[in-house]
């Protein structure tokens, strides 16, 4: 799809994306907040600007692949994928309904645009380096493969795994988006089990490391730039990201990890979105 929106238009593509996704929490009454909340720039950067994809055709040979790990946070993806074209935005309020292409984890054969099922933790950078494997075997170095993470999900031993395999085997092409949000179900990742010193980590595994502020959108697209330029290993970008971001009383709260608002909390959280944080009026108000 074109590229062709300035960074203000795509800060208030993701303020949308929020609003998007507290209504589709609420209606659905189950699923996470936090990390979809915090994973709206990073999904508005990757669709709109640095994605080689096509709504229109979803399974366009040429397409850089994007692999969602932490399927708890799909939300953020449904929304996403709605705004760039995918499905028709009305779809979006069956989120975790009987039937429904949208599950509360990504189901790959539902819904076109998606490229995997994840809902075990851990996944997704082993899928991502058997893609990659299977592009080098065959020759294709034009297309990227994208994959987000969660931090709290890199306490499982099959991540670091992947990575080994990744760096040793120098598969470029493969950028990973760690969410670097703090937070995990059971509270901050560095009281349940300490992940820090994050970046040394990934470099000792063979990795190119970025750091950014995941909430920057103009961060994001710069550092996908960055990764691509990086052509003898493996890129992983961490992302740091505020929980919540966007609706404060959700903000840096490990408990919005797994929990939907109710209406009340909803009514909230969408007059914090619309006024952003009561700097400006709302029309709705």
């Amino acid at each position: 799809m074109p590229h062709n929106y300035s960074i203000e238009q795509l800060d208030i593509i993701a303020n949308d994306i929020r609003e998007d996704i507290i209504r589709m929490l609420e209606h659905a009454g189950s699923g996470h907040s936090a990390g979809p909340l915090g994973l709206a720039d990073i999904f508005t950067a990757l669709y709109f600007e640095v994605l080689k994809h096509n709504p229109k055709d979803p399974d366009w040979e040429e397409r850089d692949i994007l692999i969602l790990s932490n399927g708890h946070c799909v939300p953020v993806r449904y929304a996403t994928m709605s705004r760039a074209g995918y499905f028709d935005r009305d779809e979006l309020m069956t989120l975790r309904k009987l039937g429904s292409r949208l599950q509360g984890h990504p189901e790959r054969q539902r819904l076109p645009g998606l490229e995997t099922t994840s809902g075990p933790l851990g996944c997704g950078l082993s899928q991502a380096c058997g893609i990659r494997l299977a592009h080098k075997m065959d020759n294709i170095s034009h297309r990227w493969i994208y994959v987000v993470i969660g931090d709290g999900e890199t306490d499982e031993g099959n991540v670091w795994e992947a990575a080994m395999f990744a760096g040793s085997n120098r598969l470029s092409n493969i950028i990973a988006i760690i969410d670097r949000n703090n937070i995990q179900i059971d509270g901050p990742t560095e009281s349940v089990l300490p992940l820090e010193d994050y970046r040394a980590k990934w470099e000792a595994f063979g990795w190119h490391v970025i750091e950014i502020d995941g909430n920057n959108i103009e961060e994001v697209i710069d550092a996908c730039a960055m990764a691509k330029a990086i052509v003898e290993k493996p890129v992983a970008i961490i992302a740091h990201t505020v929980p919540g971001k966007g609706v404060d009383f959700m903000e840096y709260d490990f408990h919005w990890h797994g929990s939907p608002p109710n209406h009340q909390q909803a009514i909230k959280a969408l007059k914090e979105l619309r006024t952003l944080g009561g700097k400006i009026r709302s029309e709705h108000e």
